[in-house]
């Protein structure tokens, strides 16, 4: 098979399209013919050597769709459409940047769709992980008020629809004013352009502070965010934009607000169902929701994905189409 290997940790040209043998499948595994896969934000970190325990070279990829190919348990007929989404895929074992890939039966999700693979390739971990900030982290309620930090990310702009769709007021920011009538176009309520500060300037609309906020710049933002929230009002940081995992600086009985609450989302498979899937892909397929993707690459071109997505150029998913 083909496969976009990262040979060694360094910069994305260390990705190389190569012929490897097909995985084998061992017991409580399944081999899937991948049709698309879905590029994340962390993968660029694992590239670069900052995943610990992730050995090279190694196949990555965290997620991916296509058709079940071999199943020795005898769960999925050949032909089934299946996605397949983190559990040490791309990191311990080789993952979805090729045209096969093995993965145990855990992580496995069946679906059925006549969405394009390119469609279907956006979908898994951008809706485990915009469903279980939501609705497990920050609880979100009909009601209250939600400012989502980097909202023009394919996270941020899927999470402005859902919190919509649930009766939210929805406050997104973004660093570049052009892109305020595309938030706009999205739903968002209210736009708040970041130069690194944006609390002040929703205190201007409400006064008293929103109930929720998703961080997704990460650690560079995550301070000015807590002073965004009211009265038992809580951040959940899920995503790591602005390429710094940890702070120099963080002060909890200072920088976290009285009776404020803070958490992290970093979602597993475990928290996503074959139900909960197939009813997000069908409100995809009817059009209730639309996707951010932004572009779409061949395997050939993941390196180059790769540079796209570190140049911050992206403005929605990167979907790579086998």
């Amino acid at each position: 098979m083909k496969a976009a290997v990262t040979t060694k940790a360094g910069n994305p040209d260390v990705i190389q399209l190569q012929e490897i043998p097909n995985p084998k499948v061992k017991a409580g595994w399944v081999l899937i013919r991948i049709k698309a896969f879905g590029l994340n934000r962390s993968e660029l970190f694992t590239r670069r050597g900052d995943s610990p325990n992730v050995n090279f070279p190694r196949i990555q990829g965290i997620e991916c769709v296509g058709e079940i190919e071999e199943d020795p348990s005898g769960t999925y007929l050949k032909g089934q459409q299946v996605a397949a989404i983190m559990g040490g895929m791309g990191r311990f074992f080789d993952g979805g940047y090729a045209e096969f890939c093995a993965a145990p039966l855990e992580i496995i999700f069946p679906f059925r769709s006549q969405l394009p693979w390119s469609v279907l390739g956006a979908i898994p971990e951008m809706f485990q992980t915009v469903s279980g900030s939501l609705n497990q982290a920050l609880e979100i309620k009909s009601g209250e008020k939600l400012l989502i930090r980097g909202g023009t990310s394919s996270i941020g702009m899927l999470a402005a629809q859902l919190a919509k769709a649930q009766g939210l007021t929805v406050i997104s920011t973004t660093r570049n004013p052009s892109k305020r009538d595309a938030l706009l176009a999205n739903g968002v309520d209210h736009v708040l352009i970041d130069d690194g500060s944006v609390s002040a300037n929703l205190k201007k609309i409400f006064p008293e502070g929103v109930e929720k906020v998703l961080e997704l710049i990460g650690t560079q933002t995550l301070k000015d965010s807590l002073k965004c929230i009211g009265y038992k009002g809580m951040v959940c940081m899920t995503g790591i934009l602005g390429n710094e995992w940890t702070m120099s600086d963080f002060t909890p009985m200072g920088d976290i607000p009285s009776l404020g609450r803070l958490t992290v989302y970093m979602g597993e498979s475990k928290n996503l169902s074959k139900e909960l899937l197939q009813d997000f892909i069908d409100q995809v397929e009817n059009g209730k929701i639309k996707l951010g993707i932004d572009r779409v690459f061949g395997l050939h071109q993941v390196a180059e994905a790769h540079q796209y997505m570190e140049d911050n150029l992206a403005q929605g998913k990167v979907v790579v189409e086998i």
